[in-house]
């Protein structure tokens, strides 16, 4: 039977190469636990173990992409300073076109580490990034304020909107110095999980591909805002698909939409979040984009991020 011709879009601004950083001391951080509701504490006596279980999937994730011509950079997480959520560049760093770079504000004093020199240096010399303008919102920090980059943010990059689900993670100041800084256009809100916890970060309930939108309304209770997010995504030509509380909690938001070496739009998601899809909203995916899946267990139950927090898009 012959496959239906997915539509190509080619316009639409899609990352052709993302980045990806190979953990070298994965685990779970305490700084974090308590603002995200998807981690779990790594059981004493098996760092070890599970360090070598969460090498094993990015390894295979990463062959997973190239499989599906993706182009991936992938950087090695240094030994020293250890940090456990290296895995997850997205947080720490955004790259745009025109050779802009923007560098966040993260909750975590440990997580700020991350954005060591040594890994911009890499960037730039041994995989050709030319950084012509740095937008360091890093001084946020200082006053507790946040933004913990395409986790905080959901961009459509074609439209200029910057989608942000406030927490303790994600504030209006570090948002809007963004939007400024990128003429984007902030869509703010609040939303919660089934606890009534605050989401910690906007890109487990909201993905945003070329022509649709994944998105759990459910965890959305204020009327004008669910309104207003839901307007902005329908004006730019998004068709919805609403996810539950339930999805979101097997990591089902957690994508991310790119273009692969053909051309052609890929959609990357881990095993738990394709497992989590109903058959209807499978079907409507499938008609509109292809898709990459990875089994990322280790890395979701003790990191608290998946898919799509592993890859930060690189705009040359």
């Amino acid at each position: 039977m012959e496959l239906p011709q997915l539509p190509a879009h080619p316009t639409y601004p899609l990352a052709q190469q993302v980045l990806l950083v190979r953990p070298a001391h994965f685990g779970s951080n305490p700084e974090t636990a308590a603002t995200n509701a998807f981690q779990q504490e790594v059981p004493a006596g098996t760092e070890a173990k599970v360090q070598q279980k969460a090498l094993d999937e990015f390894n295979q994730f990463l062959l997973k992409l190239w499989a599906a011509r993706i182009d991936a950079v992938v950087l090695d997480d240094l030994e020293t300073p250890a940090t456990p959520d290296a895995v997850f560049p997205n947080n720490w760093i955004s790259f745009h076109t025109g050779g802009k770079v923007v560098l966040y504000p993260l909750f975590s004093p440990t997580r700020r580490l991350e954005r060591h020199p040594d890994l911009l240096a890499q960037l730039q010399e041994a995989h050709g990034l030319a950084f012509k303008e740095v937008i360091d919102l890093t001084s946020f920090e200082a006053e507790g304020k946040f933004l913990e980059g395409t986790g905080s943010l959901v961009l459509d990059r074609k439209h200029r909107i910057a989608y942000a689900c406030l927490s303790a993670r994600t504030h209006l100041e570090p948002l809007n110095a963004f939007c400024e800084a990128l003429d984007y256009r902030p869509v703010p809100f609040h939303a919660f999980d089934s606890t009534g916890l605050p989401i910690y970060h906007t890109n487990v309930i909201l993905t945003i591909g070329v022509d649709f939108a994944l998105v759990c309304l459910e965890a959305i209770p204020d009327e004008e805002e669910q309104g207003q997010l839901l307007e902005a995504l329908v004006d730019t030509g998004k068709e919805i698909i609403d996810l539950s509380l339930a999805q979101v909690k097997k990591m089902a938001g957690n994508m991310l939409q790119v273009r692969n070496k053909a051309g052609e739009p890929v959609l990357v998601m881990s095993e738990k979040a394709y497992k989590a899809l109903r058959k209807d909203q499978f079907e409507e995916l499938n008609s509109r984009t292809k898709m990459v899946r990875a089994d990322l267990r280790t890395i979701e139950l003790h990191g608290g991020g998946s898919a799509r927090c592993m890859l930060a898009e690189i705009f040359r």
